[in-house]
């Protein structure tokens, strides 16, 4: 099959000829649609995560996918050959990723039938970033009329994060340059959202729209410490990116470290909001697997929201 593949790392992803993977006994075996570029794989190619999780070679990048069930292994039960699946590859090594023309994944968890009213290419850039952005959001729990600060707002977690923080009633702040940047951010939602220049005075731009600082902060971009400065007292912030506790030590403000956790509650969760039209998958390009490269690359530059990739 093709996949996009690394030979070492840090290493520029390339697309190459490898053996398609058979199910294991637990696993589902997926022909993959559509699956989308996200920070960790990023990070793997980068040469980020040696020594943090065990690489396979060839290493097949990719966590997010969407497709069909093209075989079930030993003892799977709820589902079935022919089902239309989504979510992310939990394994606990790199290797078996899902930028390819099959994947296979454990039933047991990151998978989920994709509902009536969801589209493929919208299912196969949800599960990772939506999983993270969920999971920020419940960290924080704001309560309607809260102020909420998300940095890194233009990115795959924050667009989503950007949209379920608005639903729950917060006020949001989304950090994004002037121009296509802030545009993109403020038409996510028809609610209303503040926009703040983090090129700029940040600390004062939010002060202006909350003068005793923010109830909480979504930390995906940016100084953790330099953001929790803008909270005020008994505030909270959630980060993605390593913020501890430690790293404010002295200050009134809780730190929520957060790890996405595609499970199965999570994504059908997701997936039921997005084919309910409340939830917008923020899928900005699309390349074909021959181009991932070109994805990888574009990702990189910074491009706006989630970029998929069709694998078949």
């Amino acid at each position: 099959m093709r996949a996009v593949t690394l030979s070492s790392v840090p290493a520029t992803p390339a697309v190459t000829e490898v053996d398609a993977p058979r199910p294991e006994a637990g696993e589902l075996l997926v022909k993959v649609a559509v699956s989308s570029v996200n920070g960790f794989d990023a990070s793997t190619a980068a040469g980020y995560l040696q020594g943090m999780m065990e690489h396979r070679y060839p290493l097949v990048l990719g966590k997010d996918f969407a497709g069909t069930v093209e075989a079930v292994g030993e003892g799977v039960d709820g589902f079935a050959v022919g089902d239309a699946v989504f979510g992310v590859v939990t394994k606990p090594f790199l290797g078996t990723g899902s930028l390819a023309q099959y994947v296979t994944v454990p039933a047991a968890i990151g998978v989920a039938e994709i509902p009536a009213g969801l589209k493929v290419e919208d299912a196969g850039a949800l599960g990772l970033a939506g999983a993270a952005a969920w999971d920020s959001l419940n960290a924080l729990s704001p309560a309607e009329g809260e102020s909420v600060l998300v940095s890194g707002a233009t990115g795959g977690v924050g667009a989503l994060a950007v949209q379920l923080a608005a639903a729950r009633g917060a006020k949001v702040i989304a950090t994004a340059r002037p121009g296509k940047e802030a545009d993109f951010v403020t038409g996510l939602t028809g609610a209303e959202i503040h926009v703040a220049d983090f090129t700029g005075d940040l600390e004062a731009q939010v002060r202006e729209i909350a003068p005793d600082g923010v109830d909480a902060v979504l930390h995906l971009a940016g100084d953790g410490v330099q953001l929790a400065g803008l909270l005020r007292p008994g505030g909270r912030i959630a980060s993605t990116i390593g913020l501890t506790q430690d790293a404010v030590e002295g200050q009134d403000v809780t730190v929520h470290s957060v790890m996405a956790d595609p499970n199965a509650q999570t994504l059908t969760a997701l997936a039921e909001q997005a084919a309910a039209g409340a939830l917008r998958v923020p899928v900005t390009a699309t390349y074909p697997l021959e181009q991932a490269p070109q994805a990888f690359a574009a990702f990189g530059a910074g491009t706006l929201g989630k970029l998929a990739v069709t694998c078949s």
